[in-house]
């Protein structure tokens, strides 16, 4: 394994553990040169799944597509990148459960959405802005009212 501060190939590891959904090994390593942590994750390979685009072309499934989205919707949340990490496994999952090779890109978006709902609704309003690609404040006030319409019933 490649430090990722100062390039050195050898480490040790100093923990492993299992993530939550079990899906993945978790490693804290540490550079054996300049002594710094770092964290690696280890997933099973499953045979390759495909994602149908809008446009019809497929693509290969990759998570670390998944993980970017919701980054950058979580920008200065305070959110955690293991919470992050959990949600494209639980993403990747529940795809691998209910396909058999090929998901469409807009089943991918939707569960992507439900996850931020339950995990951050500001992550969520951000994340669907893109994604729904919103043309102007109408639509954002929309997806908004939707938002604090369920919180009053929830509250009540």
């Amino acid at each position: 394994m490649k430090c990722p501060f100062c390039g050195y190939k050898e480490d040790k590891v100093v923990d492993s553990r299992a993530t939550a959904e079990e899906s993945a090994v978790r490693r804290r390593r540490e550079c054996l040169k300049c002594a710094k942590r770092f964290t690696t994750y280890e997933y099973i390979e499953d045979v390759s799944l495909m994602v149908i685009k809008k446009d019809g072309r497929r693509e290969p499934f990759d998570r670390k597509k998944i993980l970017s989205g919701i980054m950058r919707a979580c920008e200065k949340r305070p959110i955690g990148m293991e919470k992050m990490e959990d949600v494209v496994t639980q993403i990747e999952r529940a795809i691998q459960k209910k396909s058999d090779r090929e998901v469409a890109a807009n089943r991918i978006g939707e569960l992507i959405m439900d996850k931020l709902k339950a995990l951050d609704e500001v992550a969520y309003v951000r994340f669907a802005s893109v994604y729904r690609q919103f043309k102007d404040v109408g639509q954002f006030m929309e997806e908004l009212k939707d938002i604090l319409g369920k919180e009053k019933k929830r509250s009540k």
